[in-house]
């Protein structure tokens, strides 16, 4: 029941698909030969988070500059029903590994765009993907909302992959939502880099009985194309510190966080955890008070599972 997993903090090849979803084979492959079998990339990695852009938008107006960014930005939207998801679906066979990846993913048949992580099996491929129900504040320009059928989770090799993007994990109807699915590895890609967003993590954890991996990009103003800078000239030279961090089921942090570099964060989780954290509390069980509470998920789906998972291959 233990499985090693790795959470990336670092940075994309900004508003560049290609050479980040080359940067993100290059990483999987290098901590894959560590043995990690599951590898979290940040919230919206590719093609990278747009800090300090205001897509030329204001209350009332919006700018042609403005336009003609959003349709950069666009372009460079990772598409699941293109080659990128091919790569990456090769990618996580090749090596074998479970793979979370934070996308900026454009919607083939609107072309509206989402905040989405992708969860990518070695033997099945996409088994599928969250888009994030509520972007947050001027994250509302660029990014649409999606419904109950984006709150997914996953019964795996490794364990019940489940979470949430960034502040949606602020949302406690939300986090119940992953906890009724039965969630043992609360996956929680952000952009959020605040010493308070530990104490988020150490919550869920704790709250979820689950184990909990939350995973940030590093970010400096350096790394931002030229042709942008006009754009965060009020930013900070570092504008994303990180903090990715692995919590147990107790709430204890297992390593991290991790601030002010790039680099991974890898932990062997052991599973028998969540059921030893129990004992004494469970959020949806023996804790619950059902003859009180009622909650009403709409459209939520079952939780997937693998093709090829069955319980006697689970180690």
């Amino acid at each position: 029941m233990k499985t090693k997993v790795c959470l990336i903090q670092d940075s994309p090849v900004f508003f560049d698909k290609a050479k980040t979803l080359e940067k993100v084979g290059k990483l999987t492959t290098k901590y894959a030969k560590e043995g990690c079998k599951l590898i979290v990339f940040p919230e919206s990695f590719v093609p990278g988070y747009p800090r300090g852009f205001d897509f030329g938008a204001t209350i009332g107006s919006r700018t042609s500059e403005g336009r003609t960014l959003y349709n950069e930005y666009h372009q460079h939207s990772f598409d699941t029903e293109s080659d990128d998801l091919k790569k990456m679906e090769e990618l996580a066979k090749s090596q074998n590994v479970y793979l979370v990846l934070g996308v900026t993913e454009k919607d083939g048949t609107t072309g509206s765009l989402f905040c989405s992580m992708l969860y990518i099996s070695p033997e099945d491929g996409l088994m599928g993907v969250h888009r994030k129900i509520k972007p947050t504040g001027t994250e509302r320009i660029v990014w649409a909302e999606a419904d109950g059928k984006s709150l997914t989770t996953f019964q795996t090799k490794i364990g019940k992959l489940g979470g949430l993007i960034c502040w949606e994990n602020y949302m406690p109807l939300a986090r119940m939502a992953m906890y009724r699915k039965g969630v043992e590895i609360y996956i929680a890609p952000t952009a959020d880099s605040r010493k308070e967003w530990t104490s988020t993590m150490v919550h869920i954890a704790l709250e979820g009985r689950c184990f909990v991996l939350g995973c940030n990009q590093y970010f400096t103003k350096s790394m931002v194309p030229e042709k942008y800078h006009h754009l965060v000239k009020n930013e900070p030279e570092t504008m994303c510190t990180g903090g990715s961090i692995i919590v147990s089921p107790l709430g204890k942090i297992i390593t991290g966080p991790l601030f002010n570099a790039a680099g991974a964060l890898i932990a062997e989780l052991d599973l028998n955890g969540i059921n030893e954290s129990k004992l004494d509390f469970d959020v949806v069980g023996h804790y619950a008070r059902d003859d009180i509470f009622l909650l009403t998920i709409k459209n939520q789906p079952e939780m997937g599972k693998e093709k090829h998972s069955t319980s006697k291959e689970k180690p």
